[in-house]
C-alpha cells in the first residue's frame, strides 16, 4: 500500500491494528523519501523523489533464530552470530529467550540502511519454562517451531497463547509441531490459539515437517539434544528458503545427513538428524 501510494494522488495513510514488521517505511526512509508516522498510523504523499543509496542487507533474525535455540541447548556451545538485523518489531524470540533464562548478549548495536543491526553471542545456558506474553507475540511469529524445541528442553512449563496466525502459515504450526514432539516423547499439547509444552528430553523417531521449511528445521535443531537419531520427512524446501542452513547447522557439531533420493530412507548415527527429501 505504501509502495503504491508513491504513485497515487495526494496522500495515502495506513493504519496498523497491531504492530507489523516497519521495513517498508525504513527502507523509504533509507533512500530519503519522506514517510510521517504518528503512532500506528503511516503516511505516505505521492511525487516524492528517491535518493540512490548504498544497501547493505543484515542478515535474517528468522534465520538467525535457528541458531540462538541451538547455541541456547546445547551444552558447551559458545557462539556469535554477526550483522544480524535486530528491528524491534522482529526480536521476541531474544526477549523470549531470555525469559527462559538464555545467555544472549547484543553487541556493536549500529544502524546500516535506516535498520538497526548487532551481533549476538550465544552462551549455552539451562532454560526454564515461561507464560510468554501475549505481546510478545507478533514480535516472534516466525520463530515459535524452535521456540517450542528450546520449550521441550526447558525445566518446567511452557505455554503460549494468543499465536492462532500460526495454524495458517505453510502449515498448521501448532498442530504439526505438536505431532512432532509427541513422537520425539516430549509432552506437547496444542490448544486452539498455541500449545502447552511440558520441558524434560527429546527422544528420537520419525516426524514428518508438512513441507514446512522451519519445521524441518527446527526438528534438525530439536537433534542437538535427542537422545537417538531424528528423521526428518517431506523437507526439500529447506534447500530453498535456506540453502546454507545444514552446512551451518554443522557448526554447531549437528551431525545432518541428507538424502535426496526420493525412494531412500534418510540415515543418522546416535545423536545426529537424518533430513529425509
Amino acid at each position: 500500500m505504501l509502495l503504491a501510494g508513491m504513485y497515487a494522488e495526494g496522500e495515502t495513510s495506513v493504519t496498523e491494528p497491531a504492530p507489523t514488521r516497519d521495513h517498508t517505511e525504513r527502507m523509504l526512509s533509507g533512500f530519503s523519501y519522506p514517510v510521517k508516522q504518528q503512532g500506528s498510523k503511516v503516511t505516505i504523499t505521492a511525487n516524492g523523489y528517491l535518493k540512490a543509496t548504498d544497501i547493505d542487507v543484515p542478515s535474517d533474525i528468522s534465520s538467525a533464530a535457528f541458531f540462538l535455540v541451538g547455541a541456547s541447548i546445547a551444552p558447551g556451545s559458545d557462539l556469535l552470530l554477526k550483522h544480524v538485523g535486530i528491528n524491534p518489531t522482529r526480536t521476541g524470540v531474544i526477549d523470549i529467550l531470555r525469559l527462559m533464562g538464555a545467555n544472549i548478549e547484543v553487541l556493536n548495536k549500529r544502524i546500516v540502511g535506516g535498520e538497526p543491526v548487532a551481533d549476538l553471542h550465544v552462551v549455552y545456558s539451562p532454560l526454564k519454562g515461561i507464560d510468554i506474553p501475549e505481546e510478545l507475540v507478533p514480535l516472534a511469529i516466525d520463530e515459535f517451531p524452535v521456540l517450542f524445541v528450546a520449550a521441550a528442553v526447558a525445566e518446567g512449563q511452557t505455554r503460549l497463547s494468543g499465536a492462532e496466525e500460526l495454524r495458517v502459515k505453510e502449515s498448521d504450526r501448532i498442530q504439526v509441531m505438536a505431532d512432532g514432539l509427541q513422537v520425539l516423547g516430549v509432552d506437547a499439547q496444542p490448544t486452539a490459539d498455541g500449545m502447552i509444552i511440558q520441558g524434560g528430553s527429546i527422544g528420537g523417531g520419525v516426524v514428518t515437517s508438512h513441507g514446512d521449511h522451519r519445521i524441518a528445521m527446527s526438528f534438525s535443531i530439536a537433534g542437538l539434544r535427542a537422545n537417538a537419531p531424528i528423521t526428518i520427512l517431506d523437507c526439500a524446501n529447506v534447500n530453498t528458503s535456506f540453502p546454507e542452513f545444514k552446512n551451518l547447522v554443522k557448526c554447531l557439531g549437528l551431525d545432518l545427513v541428507c538424502d535426496d533420493c526420493k525412494d531412500a530412507g534418510g540415515r543418522a548415527t546416535k545423536g545426529s538428524v537424518a533430513e529425509e527429501s
